[in-house]
């Protein structure tokens, strides 16, 4: 029997019941789909509902089953992508109006990877348009409108994988696959009290998903927990022929350390809101009782704002070239989003390759920092989520606290957001886990840990 609490369960305890046969994949498929049809129009979660492939991808999950035939964790499981991954069964509209009709002839990778894993793929979900690479300063920057965090419908659920953390965090699906460039998974993952795992650059394949910025651009899983995320990293992750960019895992170094050494990034937390700051430090309490904390530790000074914005605007510019000078970026909701691309069109060689040049030394300097910790930690961001009634710029003007996402997503490492408490108007907070490349399973371990001791991640939204 499926009761509502089924369907917040983690990966594991739904594998167990499936494989013990207390319900069966068609069951559980169908009442996310129904969860899906029900809630998913309030929160303007979805951008298409993918009932008959779901069904008939459960129901070859269920004959496996029976016979014994076992594909691992993610088997018979249902979840939901961001809509500018590519699907033969589904449009992919990018979450923008002029490609609401678009529809690809093949599968994205990370779809592909998924489906051998045994899960079942039940909906596309929303995003922010064009993966906010156009600009845009309000959550109604969307085809399917402002999606909603489901703890208080009255404010943003974050992007640009505003679907997958909305959703995720409603049980609409059992987990979802986001997109990062600048904050795409840790922003949502944060407003939404869920899990999001962002990879080290070219551990996961980007073919078939939409390209904003090739240099930057990652996919990474979205659940209710950090063990969550690790069964749907392992499935996805690796070298594709398909994606040149994409690598296989070098073999994990194992610290001797009796515990590992959390770098508190200075600036991180004292000016952010009050709530932010009290939870992040109780966490640092909680954390001390398996890992050495240091604190006030600087991040290597460089112009990692600028840069990126550099970067991310020629990347995008170039990526919607067609798209900008054709004028249907004028199809767009967001206003900035309507001349966003010419003012990014603008960016000079010069500028772009200063900016790249920037990323070596960078990346040298982040590597010293790293032999000084084995993590940095900070919240994931400074206030809890913006109501969808104003402009992000209007939310919280106050609030200056410093954040390390631009740049640990300039020198391509891998971070980790995860639910520690609540603020203002019932909205959830985040504390972030970074480390160097290919630390994913650190940041996961820690992650466990922490929410072996803390119930944060259990919490569940009043639908």
């Amino acid at each position: 029997m499926l009761t509502d609490d089924t369907f917040f369960l983690s990966i594991a305890e739904l594998g167990s019941l499936l494989r013990a046969k207390r319900f069966t994949s068609v069951e559980l498929t169908e009442g996310y789909l129904s969860r899906l049809e029900k809630f998913g129009p309030r929160l303007n979660a979805v951008a298409t509902l993918m009932r008959d492939s779901a069904m008939k991808e459960a129901r070859a999950a269920d004959r496996e089953i029976r016979r014994g035939k076992y594909r691992g964790p993610l088997h018979g499981i249902p979840y939901g992508a961001k809509d500018l991954c590519a699907t033969r069964n589904a449009k992919t509209t990018w979450g923008a109006t002029p490609y609401k009709d678009q529809q690809f002839d093949y599968d994205a990778t990370i779809i592909n990877k998924l489906r051998d894993a045994g899960a079942v793929l039940v909906a596309k979900l929303a995003m922010i348009e064009l993966a906010g690479g156009m600009g845009y300063n309000e959550a109604a920057a969307s085809l399917t409108g402002p999606c909603k965090t489901p703890w208080n419908a009255d404010f943003w659920s974050g992007g640009s994988s505003s679907g997958p953390g909305a959703a995720t965090a409603a049980a609409l699906v059992a987990f979802s696959i986001g997109s990062e460039t600048s904050g795409s998974i840790i922003t949502p993952a944060a407003f939404c009290g869920v899990s999001g795992l962002r990879p080290t650059y070219g551990a996961v394949s980007r073919h078939g998903a939409m390209a904003l910025c090739w240099t930057l651009d990652k996919l990474g899983p979205m659940c209710r927990s950090a063990k969550d995320c690790e069964h749907v990293f392992n499935s996805i992750a690796g070298k594709d022929p398909l994606d040149p960019t994409s690598k296989d895992r070098p073999p994990r170094i194992r610290t001797k350390r009796a515990a590992l050494r959390l770098g508190v990034m200075k600036d991180s937390y004292e000016k952010a809101q009050p709530e932010v700051k009290e939870n992040f430090l109780r966490s640092l309490e909680t954390l001390k009782k398996f890992a050495r904390i240091e604190m006030d530790v600087k991040l290597p000074d460089f112009p990692y704002g600028p840069a990126v914005g550099t970067i991310v605007d020629a990347e995008g510019a170039a990526a919607f070239r067609d798209l900008i000078e054709s004028g249907r970026v004028q199809q767009l909701a967001s206003p900035n989003g309507r001349v966003g691309g010419y003012a990014a069109s603008l960016v000079t060689a010069v500028d772009y390759l200063h900016s790249m040049r920037l990323r070596i030394p960078m990346r040298r300097a982040w590597n010293e920092m790293f032999k000084k910790i084995d993590v940095l930690v900070a919240p994931s961001r400074a206030t809890v989520s913006y109501p969808i009634s104003k402009t992000f710029d209007q939310a919280y003007p106050s609030i200056s606290a410093t954040s390390p996402i631009g740049a640990s997503n300039l020198v391509g490492v891998p971070g980790l957001s995860i639910p520690n408490g609540f603020g203002q108007n019932n909205l959830p907070t985040g504390i972030q886990f970074i480390g160097p490349a290919w630390s994913e399973q650190t940041l996961l371990d820690i992650a466990d840990k922490f929410q072996q001791a803390t119930d944060w991640h259990k919490k569940q939204p009043s639908l």
